[in-house]
């Protein structure tokens, strides 16, 4: 399967890469239009790969790739490392949808984070997720409201604290009267 020509004479094109590879590694996620990011992401996880190898033959292989020593330092300290067990997969691509003024694909590449879980839910805000939780939850989300209650107590330094006082607990009265209605809505759903 030949290379995408990405518009230019392969010379331009390798030096495009280089560098884009370069500032990818260097800065971890880059938005640029979807064709280039699929031309970046195999060079990128075998920079990576590289990595991982740590030896003086990879890093030299490293260096002949990547426009600057300091993004090679990085590539041998800190990122390969952080992908020790993972086999292969460094990269993601996320669309964004068209470039305004031509129209192209764009899309955005980043690094995939260790650990984390891939998800596309969208974290509800406290009062919706206390609405949606399940009777069992409820006292996790009672026990987070407290939790910022006794935040907001610990940063009052105003010289009339009985005002401040008195708003804390009316914001603990209020985050009670949350947690019941929470509580009753997750009860009116269970039946």
């Amino acid at each position: 399967m030949p290379a995408r020509k990405l518009g230019k004479p392969t010379e331009q094109r390798f030096a495009m890469l280089r560098q884009q590879v370069t500032d990818f590694l260097d800065k971890g996620r880059m938005e640029t239009t979807l064709t280039r990011a699929k031309e970046i992401r195999p060079i990128a996880e075998k920079m990576i790969t590289l990595g991982k190898k740590n030896t003086l033959a990879t890093r030299r292989t490293a260096l002949s790739f990547l426009t600057r020593e300091d993004v090679v330092t990085k590539l041998f300290a800190e990122i390969a490392p952080k992908y020790a067990a993972r086999q292969g997969g460094y990269c993601r691509i996320v669309k964004i949808g068209p470039r305004r003024g031509d129209a192209a694909e764009m899309a955005i590449i980043m690094l995939v984070e260790e650990g984390a879980p891939v998800t596309t839910e969208k974290k509800l805000p406290l009062h919706a997720a206390a609405a949606a939780a399940p009777a069992a939850a409820i006292p996790a989300v009672v026990e987070e409201m407290e939790e910022e209650a006794d935040v907001l107590e610990d940063a009052v330094d105003s010289p009339d604290v009985d005002a401040a006082l008195e708003e804390i607990e009316a914001a603990e009265a209020e985050a009670e009267a949350e947690a019941e209605e929470a509580k009753e809505e997750a009860d009116e759903n269970e039946e």
